[in-house]
């Protein structure tokens, strides 16, 4: 029987798999998903720094737990297909999986080498989709689970020198939508969200090419705390919201390109002119 609920996501005991468990976001899921009790499985490529990461976060917050960390590196399907297996190794049954490992770059796209930007792709818009057709069987078998994708604000907007980046942003949200039309009768929820750019190490990602130095760097005072955005990204996942703008920043660029096209066009132009910089 086919049906949808409207119950809201308990994270309390919840089992979730974490991919970019090290990185900005993902120490911050970490660290709240414990505070509200989840078990976590964790996963990232260096498995010296997320064992490091997890012990010194376990030791703070013993609400949640961490059930595994788990070394991978999902650029490629034998990556994806190995993570996966050691999870079903366990033996646990997944409850939510948050897609959020990712990388960025900064570029002229036919300056930007391509095994870089092919490994952008793989990553942040691939790896998402193997990992959800890995699980989503079992989560529809249960009707029960929820998949989470973090985007971008960058899944709205392409600047340019993020051609390539936001071609994977824009590529995860139409996933993301479709797989929500897909699931959705068997009480599988899915999430997408679209932070603006935060503090977190994707600002010091690489940069070629003539765009790369013409810019001079983003504006502090507009970065967001990851904090913040990842407190506004669990309420969302409770919620089980499937578009998620966590900052006001996100939510008013999307309004006005969104619905005033010609007033956003305009504001960014006027403002790389005055200031010389890519705001967005």
């Amino acid at each position: 029987m086919l049906y949808i609920s409207k119950i809201m996501t308990d994270l309390n005991q919840a089992v979730v798999v974490l991919t970019g468990a090290t990185g900005g976001f993902g120490q911050e899921l970490t660290r709240q998903l414990l505070q509200a009790g989840s078990h976590l499985i964790l996963s990232d490529l260096d498995r010296t720094t997320l064992d490091n990461q997890a012990a010194k976060v376990s030791s703070k917050i013993t609400t949640g737990k961490i059930i595994a960390c788990i070394e991978s590196d999902l650029a490629s399907r034998e990556g994806c297909q190995t993570l996966y297996d050691q999870i079903k190794a366990l033996d646990i049954p997944i409850d939510i999986l948050i897609n959020n490992a990712g990388i960025g770059l900064f570029g002229r796209m036919d300056e930007v080498p391509a095994d870089k930007w092919e490994r952008l792709m793989q990553v942040n818009l691939i790896t998402p989709m193997r990992l959800s057709s890995l699980v989503v069987a079992d989560m529809i078998e249960r009707r029960q689970g929820h998949i989470v994708n973090i985007s971008s604000l960058a899944g709205w907007i392409a600047p340019a020198g993020l051609a390539h980046y936001s071609s994977s942003k824009f590529g995860l949200r139409g996933f993301s939508e479709g797989l929500w039309n897909e699931v959705k009768l068997y009480n599988v929820k899915v999430t997408a969200v679209y932070p603006f750019f935060s503090r977190t190490p994707i600002l010091q990602s690489e940069r070629f090419g003539a765009l790369a130095h013409s810019k001079t760097g983003f504006p502090e005072h507009l970065v967001t705390d990851p904090a913040k955005v990842m407190e506004k990204t669990i309420k969302a996942i409770v919620r089980n919201q499937l578009h998620v703008f966590p900052d006001q920043m996100a939510y008013r660029i999307y309004i006005l390109k969104q619905y005033f096209p010609k007033v956003f066009d305009w504001m960014n132009n006027r403002m790389k002119a005055n200031q010389n910089v890519d705001k967005f």
